[in-house]
C-alpha cells in the first residue's frame, strides 16, 4: 500500500516541470511599465484637477451649505417677527428672547465658518457688509426686547416693523447674492473638470485597451501554471492530511495498547505481588527484621503500582471510556500540579453534555500539549484551563503569562503540528492568541455535533 501511494510522487519528481516565474516575471515587468507610463501621464493631468477640486469646489459647495444655514436663520427669525407684529398672539415679545438668542448663537457659529472657507471668492467690501449689517441687527434687536421688556410693546413693535425687518430681508438678500456667486463658480470648476475628464478618459481607453491585452496573455498564462501547482499542492496535502491522521490514529492505537498491557498485565502481577508479600509477611515473627523487609518490598511494589498506573494513564486515559471527558480533566490537571509544580486554574462552564470517547482522547491531547508548553517553554509558574460547554460547541482555553511565542509558518513544532490535526480531526477551530497580561492562549472550538455522543 505505501508503494502505491508514494509511487506516483517519485515519478512526478523525475520529470520536473518548467517553472512559470520567468514568464510570470516578463508579464509583470510589462505591465509595470504601462502602467508607470500611463500614471506620470495621469499626475500631469490630474494636479491641476485635483488642486481645482480642493479648493475651489470643495470650498465652494461647504461655502454654500454654510450660507444656506445662515439663510435659514434668516428666515427663521423673518417667521418670528411676523408672529411678533401678530397682535392676536397671546405671548409678550420678550417669549421671543431666547429662540432669538439661539438663532444668534446658530448664525455666529456659521459666519464664523463660513468666513473659512469663502476664501478668494469674497471681496473686503462684502466681508465688511456682512459683518456690520449682522452687528446692527442684533443691537437693534437688543434694544427692540429691551422696549419689550420695559412694557413697551407698541413701540417694540414698530421697531420690528421700520427697522428689524427691512435689516432682515437686506441680510437675506446679500446671502442669496453670495449663493448664486458661488453657484456661478461651481459651473466654471465643473466645466474645466469636465474637460480634463475628457481628456484624460480619451487616453484611458488607449492605455486600457493595451494593458487588459498585456493582462489577459500575462494572466492566461498565470492561471494554466497555478492550476497545474495548486493541483499538486492539493494532492500533497490531503496526502500529508491523510498521513497525518494515520500516524496520529496509529499512535493512539499504540499508546491505548502499551497503556492497557501495564494497567492489565503488569498492574495485575504487581497487585498479586503485593498480595503474596503481605501474606508472607503476616507469617513472620513480630518485630523480626524479615518481616520488616517484607513490609518495605510491599511498599515498593505498591509504589511501582501507582507510577504503573500513572503511567497508563497518561499514555492513554482509561478514565475517558469509563467516565467522560469532563472526569477525565478532573483527574487530570491536578495530576499535572503535582508532578510539574504548575498552579492551574481549572473552571468550567455551562451545561455540560456527554462527549464521544473519539473525540475527547483529541481534545484531551490538546490540553496535555498545551500544558506541557507551557511547564517547558512559558517560563511560568501560574496556568488557566477553561472548559465552556456552549449551546452548539465546546471551548477549550489554556493560558499562561510566561515570555509567549511565535507561530511561524514553516517553524512550527511537531507538537502543534499534532494538535493542528488532532483539531481538524473533529473539525474543531485552534486559534493562538495573546492576553493582555502577555503569554499565550490556546483556544479550541469545536462544534457540538462532532463531538458530542449519540444515541444511547
Amino acid at each position: 500500500m505505501q508503494v502505491a501511494v508514494y509511487s506516483p510522487l517519485v515519478q512526478k519528481s523525475a520529470s520536473p516541470q518548467r517553472s512559470p516565474t520567468t514568464g510570470l516575471l516578463l508579464g509583470l515587468i510589462v505591465t509595470l511599465a504601462a502602467v508607470l507610463a500611463y500614471a506620470s501621464y495621469i499626475t500631469v493631468q490630474l494636479s491641476g484637477l485635483r488642486k481645482l477640486q480642493s479648493e475651489m469646489v470643495d470650498r465652494n459647495r461647504k461655502d454654500s451649505l454654510l450660507l444656506l444655514r445662515i439663510q435659514n436663520d434668516l428666515n427663521s427669525i423673518g417667521l418670528a417677527m411676523r408672529d411678533m407684529l401678530d397682535t392676536a398672539e397671546p405671548y409678550p415679545l420678550t417669549a421671543w428672547s431666547a429662540q432669538f438668542d439661539r438663532i444668534h448663537e446658530d448664525l455666529d457659529s456659521a459666519l464664523k465658518l463660513e468666513e473659512g472657507f469663502a476664501g478668494v471668492n469674497r471681496t473686503a467690501e462684502q466681508r465688511q457688509y456682512l459683518t456690520q449689517s449682522f452687528s446692527q441687527f442684533w443691537d437693534a434687536t437688543s434694544r427692540m426686547f429691551d422696549l419689550a421688556a420695559s412694557d413697551k410693546q407698541a413701540e417694540a413693535r414698530e421697531q420690528i416693523r421700520l427697522s428689524l425687518q427691512a435689516r432682515q430681508q437686506a441680510l437675506s438678500t446679500a446671502v442669496s447674492r453670495l449663493l448664486v456667486q458661488n453657484n456661478e463658480g461651481e459651473e466654471q470648476a465643473a466645466a474645466r473638470i469636465s474637460a480634463i475628464y475628457d481628456g484624460v478618459q480619451r487616453q484611458l481607453y488607449l492605455f486600457l485597451t493595451a494593458t487588459l491585452i498585456g493582462i489577459v496573455l500575462t494572466s492566461l498564462y498565470m492561471i494554466r501554471s497555478n492550476r497545474r501547482l495548486f493541483a499538486q499542492l492539493a494532492t500533497l496535502s490531503e496526502q500529508r492530511s491523510e498521513l497525518a491522521q494515520q500516524l496520529i490514529s496509529a499512535q493512539e492505537a499504540t499508546l491505548r495498547h502499551i497503556s492497557r498491557e501495564l494497567h492489565d498485565e503488569f498492574g495485575q502481577v504487581l497487585t498479586a505481588i503485593g498480595s503474596m508479600i503481605g501474606r508472607a509477611g503476616n507469617h513472620a515473627p513480630e518485630g523480626s527484621s524479615l518481616r520488616e523487609d517484607l513490609q518495605e518490598v510491599r511498599q515498593i511494589a505498591q509504589s511501582t503500582l501507582d507510577n504503573i498506573r500513572g503511567l497508563s494513564q497518561a499514555l492513554h486515559p482509561v478514565l475517558l471510556e469509563e467516565a467522560g471527558l469532563e472526569s477525565t480533566l478532573d483527574w487530570y490537571i491536578p495530576n499535572v500540579e503535582r508532578q510539574t509544580g504548575l498552579t492551574i486554574h481549572y473552571e468550567k462552564s455551562g451545561v455540560p453534555f456527554s462527549v464521544d470517547t473519539s473525540a475527547g482522547v483529541h481534545i484531551y491531547r490538546v490540553l496535555q500539549e498545551a500544558l506541557n508548553n507551557i511547564n517547558r517553554h512559558a517560563d511560568a509558574r501560574e496556568a488557566w484551563v477553561r472548559l465552556n460547554f456552549l449551546q452548539n460547541s465546546l471551548e477549550l482555553f489554556v493560558e499562561d503569562h510566561g515570555r509567549g511565542f511565535t507561530v511561524k509558518k514553516g517553524q512550527q513544532g511537531i507538537g502543534l503540528v499534532a494538535m493542528r490535526e488532532r483539531a481538524e480531526l473533529i473539525g474543531a477551530i485552534l486559534e493562538y492568541g495573546v492576553p493582555a497580561e502577555g503569554g499565550t492562549r490556546v483556544r479550541l472550538q469545536a462544534p457540538r455535533e462532532q463531538v458530542e455522543t449519540h444515541g444511547a
